[in-house]
């Protein structure tokens, strides 16, 4: 991934402690796709002991968005409406692949489909996203996500 995609990527404008906190890797962010890697940690499991729904939806609502954003790296992108499908438990690594399916100047209209290591679909989710201008940033601009050249965080 080139070096400026990070940034681009990761550019939300404000500090996402819930994204860093799950560990989200982002491995594809252009021409209206994304992928992101993710495996949960045992607080991140329900009852049943495969990852949380609450989780999964997280992810799937970022694969959207990062999809959306990757064809419009300058403006910010929040949660208009999100309609999720749980297909079957979700357990291991796990792959988000989001896909922007039209655009116009104001909303996204997007699609995500969580698989696990097998490339079963576990969930699937569409969402319709609005296109926002950020605010200036700062150095804590790029904290959140991480991808698989850095190995770490960037807080």
């Amino acid at each position: 991934m080139p070096e400026n995609l990070f940034e681009k990527a990761l550019g939300f404008g404000v500090e996402i402690p819930f994204v860093r906190h799950l560990g989200f890797v982002l491995t594809v962010f252009e021409g209206g796709r994304s992928e992101i890697h993710y495996e949960a940690e045992p607080e991140h499991l329900n009852s049943f002991g495969v990852t949380h729904g609450g989780a999964l939806m997280t992810l799937l609502d970022v694969s959207m968005a990062t999809a959306a954003r990757s064809m419009a790296t300058d403006m910010g992108a929040v949660t208009i409406e999100m309609k999720t499908s749980f297909m079957q438990p979700a357990q291991g690594p796990l792959i988000a692949k989001g896909e922007l399916m039209h655009r116009t100047a104001t909303m996204a209209f997007t699609q995500s489909t969580v698989y696990d290591a097998q490339g079963k679909p576990c969930a699937h989710a569409t969402g319709t996203f609005k296109f926002v201008k950020r605010l200036p940033t700062g150095p804590k601009s790029v904290q959140g996500l991480r991808t698989p050249e850095s190995g770490i965080s960037t807080d």
